[in-house]
């Protein structure tokens, strides 16, 4: 089945248009609205990132971790 994405806008009084498509006429459809997300930015550099989370399962054994882990799903 094909499905259409468009960007529109709700008016004040609710009504959204929808453009001309013709595959839809005298057809039920599902209609999905979601509200539409800002623009992704990146707010720190690779290098604070690192600075930041590094270490930080440090003092944990990993290994034991997984092999406790690994134990109990397959019990």
């Amino acid at each position: 089945m094909k499905a259409y994405r468009f960007e529109t806008k709700v008016s004040k009084n609710g009504e959204v248009n929808l453009p001309f498509i013709p595959d839809f006429h005298n057809m039920d459809v599902e209609v999905i609205i979601l509200p539409k997300r800002e623009s992704f930015e990146i707010k720190t550099s690779g290098k604070e990132f690192i600075s930041k989370w590094a270490g930080f399962l440090e003092n944990e054994n990993r290994e034991d971790s997984k092999y406790n882990y690994l134990i109990e799903k397959y019990k």
